[in-house]
């Protein structure tokens, strides 16, 4: 399948072989976001979701830094004495429609950190249903430092990835976890050398998007639910989503492939 891109200012966005790749494009400021970055992220993920011929989505960033959060370069001319920011309406409309997108969206997401992962960019990291680092990379919830809590849903995902110690840890001292810590921690599911970053990521991509696209949505759903749900809910959970995927045409494909002994050709259907 040729390589399909759609023009933006703050981030790049290419589909090619049932993947795309979304890359924040502010490398002169870490990939900070601005106001333009969040609206054009959050339209790039809604575009991805909606096209039928994207079954896997990548989240990278360009140059040194996955992402640096909030660009507080933005915020000089505001903190002047008796200036009161408004941040819930903020997160409302800027960061949370790109965290919810990630987590409720049927396709997996795959973050590609190549650099420090700080703030709201390390929310966004962690948002996703996967995670391959760069040797070079890091996580930080540096929001402490400037007397804020940590947003974008990182007071969410990280007690479900570290547990409550390591989360507290981690979001109260603001301290920078390497890429190897994270690994030992499970933050991130590999670590690779910077060159490898792209290949290791484009393969487990690849990979996703080979499998069947509804299995992977269904397995996904069940994997949120999952921590709302008590055991019984979840079962029933499961009964009716395999109920919904043995309809499918790849639940055939794969039996009749595994019984004739070749290899199937899923189509998502």
């Amino acid at each position: 399948m040729p390589a399909t891109a759609t023009e933006y200012e703050t981030i790049t966005v290419e589909t090619a072989d049932r993947i795309c790749t979304i890359t924040l494009a502010r490398p002169d400021v870490l990939n900070a976001f601005n106001d333009q970055l969040t609206f054009e992220l959050q339209d790039a993920l809604k575009l991805a979701e909606r096209d039928d011929d994207v079954r896997v989505i990548v989240i990278t960033g360009e140059g040194k830094a996955f992402c640096s959060g909030q660009d507080l370069g933005e915020l000089k001319e505001r903190y002047v004495p008796g200036y009161v920011p408004q941040l819930g309406p903020d997160l409302r409309k800027r960061y949370n429609p790109i965290i919810k997108r990630i987590r409720e969206m049927d396709k997996p997401v795959i973050a590609a950190v190549n650099g420090v992962a700080a703030g709201a960019g390390c929310s966004l990291a962690l948002a996703c249903d996967m995670r391959i680092a760069s040797e070079h990379a890091s996580f930080i919830e540096v929001f402490i430092h400037v007397g804020l809590i940590p947003d974008s849903g990182s007071t969410f995902m990280l007690p479900r990835l570290l547990g409550l110690g390591k989360a507290m840890e981690m979001c109260c001292t603001g301290e920078k976890v390497s890429a190897d810590e994270a690994l030992q921690l499970g933050l991130v599911n590999r670590v690779v050398g910077a060159n490898e970053l792209s290949d290791e990521t484009n393969r487990l991509a690849s990979k996703l998007a080979g499998l069947p696209a509804r299995g992977l949505a269904l397995t996904k759903r069940l994997l949120n639910q999952s921590f709302d749900n008590d055991l019984n809910q979840q079962l029933e959970a499961e009964a009716f989503a395999q109920e919904t995927a043995g309809k499918t045409e790849d639940h055939h494909e794969g039996v009749v492939a595994f019984l004739e002994k070749r290899k199937p050709a899923f189509k998502g259907r």
